[in-house]
């Protein structure tokens, strides 16, 4: 739950379709019976941790709590990336967009019966406001007040159009007051969770959580009456789907198309859907040496892209200069960087070095007699370590330079990175549109290094791009949006803040035995990846058990 530079998440094209939203939720659809869906976790160890206190400090969660907490909004990548209603039934921008007027849903209950109500949703809106370490969606809004018992108004210091979809962030869900507000929420692990999802949990054992399905969830009812969670890895889980054992997953296969679909395409099924971002070596550049644009730009310029995706498997996805899905977001992308892939230069990356006063001695970036031997942060959970390798050798052989690997199990890298505990780290973008993509990179959402970061987690604090994103946030105007999504792509490109590597997808692993109706990246209106609420949701209220 703490990776914000993934998730998270979100795509598309348009910020904000308009100022209000079209009514409706998820269509219940699917047969009733008494069936199980199976998931396997590939990224978070081998047990579990029973804590549900999806706000708290502490890193080790629960997993797919988004299936009992739920936004207030959802974001439609299969329509370009557009924000549409989930509890909120309609929303409404005034005073320039300053104002934000949410109408909620008058149909949602929470799992102990009781009615979700706007007193629910100041006080999960107003949380992060109140106990600003609990903002880990990174909010920017100053209030949010109550106008009847369906009705909110939140309030922004600037006009902020191009800020709807934090609403539709799952680590901005609703919680309920009458229960979380007696809580100490530094230490309370929440282990019987009470929310407006479609689940409540059932049975917890380290190694397997069964999650309950409501009889009365607003949304419809599920075709299955338990979801099964069970922990595995990467090579464990080929096994397990080629035998059966497990219905979904969420990891790369490299080779795949071969290695499963072949052996049975009707069943098994292995989806890519580009999350608009890209795969990226992130510099920390709040610490020497990475604080100068010359070293950045030379470690830039000696990344064998090519190398990597070779390595894994997926030819041609190598990531442009930008970080931007050039399939998501070509009408938004500067015509001089389509198409284009940096290729390694080991000649101008000793330039740029030359530029910036830097040389390498014995392995080290050396500068007014200091040395610096750098590392690369990386999930080792994630197996991340062979394009590191490989970035590692680059670096080695194009300019001499030894950095070291610094691999990390899930909730150390993720705790490392917030901190600023880095110097390079292999990172995921990704975003709901161009703003979403490159929102991290404000920076009001800074912080010292040692003091956990909400998106920010490279310490880039550049004038320019604060202006720009801001302006992004100021209009509804995509012409004008457009121009100052150029302007920040260039700001990419020149400065490098970060450095893609190739484009970012979302892995969808399916066996198709038991369960079918999945989405297909063909047509879709959600993304069948568990994790990401709302869009997780509606899958699993699209299957049908196979034979009915």
């Amino acid at each position: 739950m703490r990776s914000r530079w993934r998730v998270l998440l979100v795509v598309g094209a348009v910020l904000v379709v308009g100022c209000s939203g079209p009514t409706g939720g998820p269509a219940a659809t699917g047969s009733a019976g008494g069936a199980s869906i199976v998931y396997a976790k590939t990224d978070g160890g081998t047990t579990f941790v029973r804590n549900y206190n999806v706000l708290g400090p502490a890193t080790d969660k629960a997993p797919n709590m988004e299936l009992v907490y739920e936004p207030l909004m959802r974001v439609d990548y299969g329509a370009g990336g557009v924000v549409k209603p989930w509890l909120a039934e309609s929303w409404a921008f005034a005073a320039q967009g300053k104002q934000l007027t949410i109408k909620l849903r008058t149909d949602v209950k929470w799992s102990d019966g009781q009615k979700f109500t706007a007193d629910d949703v100041v006080y999960s809106l107003g949380l992060p406001i109140e106990k600003p370490d609990f903002s880990i969606a990174g909010v920017t809004y100053k209030s949010v007040t109550k106008v009847d018992d369906s009705t909110v108004k939140v309030v922004f210091p600037e006009p902020s159009y191009a800020t709807l979809n934090q609403f539709a962030n799952i680590l901005l869900p609703m919680v309920p007051k009458h229960i979380w507000a007696s809580q100490n929420l530094n230490t309370w692990t929440n282990p019987d969770p009470v929310g407006t999802g479609p689940f409540t949990v059932g049975e917890f054992k380290p190694q397997q959580i069964t999650l309950k399905a409501r009889s009365d969830y607003w949304g419809g009812k599920l075709p299955m009456t338990t979801y099964k969670i069970i922990p595995t890895s990467a090579d464990a889980l080929k096994a397990q789907l080629l035998k059966g054992d497990i219905d979904w997953a969420s990891a790369s296969w490299p080779n795949g198309e071969k290695e499963y679909v072949a052996k049975d395409p009707d069943k098994h099924l292995y989806q890519l859907y580009s999350n608009g971002g890209a795969m990226s070596v992130l510099f920390n550049t709040a610490k020497a040496p990475f604080n100068d644009v010359h070293v950045r730009r030379a470690l830039a310029l000696t990344i064998d892209r090519t190398a990597v995706v070779t390595t894994l498997q997926r030819p041609g996805t190598e990531a442009g200069p930008t970080g931007l899905s050039e399939q998501l977001f070509g009408d938004w992308l500067d015509p001089s960087y389509k198409g284009k892939v940096q290729k390694v230069d080991a000649t101008g990356a000793k330039a740029e070095l030359a530029k910036g006063g830097w040389t390498i001695d014995n392995g080290a970036l050396v500068k007014d007699g200091k040395r610096y031997q750098p590392s690369i942060l990386f999930n080792a959970d994630w197996g991340w370590g062979n394009y590191a390798d490989i970035l590692i050798n680059t670096w080695k052989q194009s300019l001499g330079l030894q950095v070291k690997g610094a691999g990390q199990p899930s909730a150390g890298y993720y705790d490392k990175q917030n901190l600023g505990q880095f110097d390079l780290a292999a990172a995921s973008t990704g975003g709901a549109s161009v703003y979403g993509v490159y929102r991290f990179l404000s920076s009001q959402f800074l912080t010292p290094i040692g003091k956990s970061a909400t998106l920010d987690q490279g310490r880039w604090n550049d004038p320019e791009t604060d202006k720009i994103i801001r302006s992004m946030e100021r209009t509804d105007n995509v012409d004008e949006l457009k121009t100052l999504g150029k302007q920040l792509q260039k700001i990419v490109v020149d400065e490098v803040p970060f450095s893609p590597i190739y484009n970012n997808f979302y892995f969808i692993d399916i066996n198709a035995t038991r369960w079918t109706g999945w989405p297909t990246p063909e047509k879709f209106d959600s993304i069948p990846f568990a994790g990401m609420g709302p869009d997780t949701i509606r899958t699993l209220l699209s299957l049908q058990r196979r034979g009915n």
